[in-house]
């Protein structure tokens, strides 16, 4: 007998052990953390500059732009829902965004930024308003009403610039809003943070965040008990519209331009970040901080390949693979919680 294995224990009862405890891990904590570990360990074995402060700087500040797009995307998740709009939310709110602040850019920079960005907020918060009358009150199914929308957004945004993007932005728009920094830190990554802050407080500590969970848990008994469920389905896509439209803000400025074709991604990275981040597609389950980690996650993949020169249309193909590996996972997961609680 060695003299590392204790008496009456045979020798394969460390190994079961293990299997036991990775299998806790994954069953509490999903997916997310082994796709972090694997990414972080394989680009810093590949690369020379994965790990250094200034491509860290770099990938927090584009990840702002995919993070509040997840959140976005999440709480519509969280009800059942699906948003396939918001991408042309990005493009729609910063062509409006652009035009008008070039419009009134004789009244000078600090009216026509502040016109600009309430008319670009305006606009995605009608996307949202029509997406929540369409699948709340008119039942129309959320991934029909917002691909629909999505068409006719897209439409609209090409059709008012015929495709070009707009020039003439203030300068202090792009100097404040795209590349500003406060106490050191870029000025996106200060408002994504604030933002994160608020959605927190609304998830977790309002009656109308819970009531997020509990339509998506079991709609028919949300009704039952007294929640206004077309209401609160309704006002989920105006605030996750809210949120896009400060995405979509901020990427404005950091183009200093308005963009027709901009977020076209944006809907599959963020169901993807969402999905990894162990957000259920089938409503009422989903953290916050978790699907913050998988838009951190997608960025990292995205900076990683960039670093590595491979082919940016790879990218394509590696998000939906590990859109579809995550969703196989989460399956699987749901299944051993089930075996759990038997």
């Amino acid at each position: 007998m060695s003299a590392n294995t204790a008496p009456g224990v045979p020798l394969a009862a460390a190994p079961l052990k293990l299997k036991t405890l990775v299998t806790r891990v994954f069953v509490r904590a999903g997916i997310l953390p082994w796709f972090l570990i694997s990414c972080v360990l394989l680009l810093t074995l590949t690369t020379d500059s994965f790990l250094t402060g200034s491509n860290i700087s770099t990938v927090a500040r584009q990840a702002t732009y995919l993070i509040l797009a997840a959140v976005a995307q999440m709480l519509v998740l969280l009800t059942r829902g699906l948003d396939l709009s918001i991408g042309t939310m990005f493009a729609m709110g910063s062509v409006v965004t652009s035009m008008a602040m070039v419009a009134t850019s004789p009244m000078g920079p600090a009216a026509a930024i502040a016109l600009g960005m309430g008319a670009g907020m305006a606009t995605c918060l009608v996307i949202g308003a029509a997406n929540g009358i369409g699948v709340a009150y008119f039942n129309v199914p959320p991934f029909v009403m917002t691909l629909a929308m999505s068409s006719i957004v897209s439409g609209l945004a090409f059709y008012s610039t015929g495709g070009t993007p707009v020039y003439g932005l203030p300068y202090e728009f792009s100097e404040i809003f795209g590349y500003g920094k406060l106490f050191g830190i870029a000025v996106p990554v200060i408002v994504t943070a604030a933002v994160l802050v608020l959605v927190h407080l609304y998830v977790s500590w309002t009656r109308a965040g819970r009531y997020l969970y509990a339509i998506g848990g079991n709609p028919k008994a949300s009704e039952l008990s007294g929640i206004d469920t077309k209401f609160n389905l309704f006002m989920t896509y105006v605030v996750s519209s809210g949120i896009t439209g400060i995405s979509a803000l901020l990427l404005t400025a950091r183009l200093e331009s308005g963009e027709s074709n901009i977020g076209v991604e944006y809907p599959l990275m963020s169901i993807a970040a969402c999905a990894i981040g162990g957000v259920s597609l089938f409503g009422g389950i989903g953290k916050l901080g978790n699907v913050v980690l998988g838009a951190v996650f997608i960025i990292f993949v995205q900076n990683g390949m960039n670093l590595l020169q491979l082919n940016s249309y790879l990218q394509m193909v590696v998000i939906g693979l590990l859109l579809i590996l995550a969703i196989v996972a989460d399956n699987y997961r749901l299944k051993l919680l089930a075996r759990m609680a038997d």
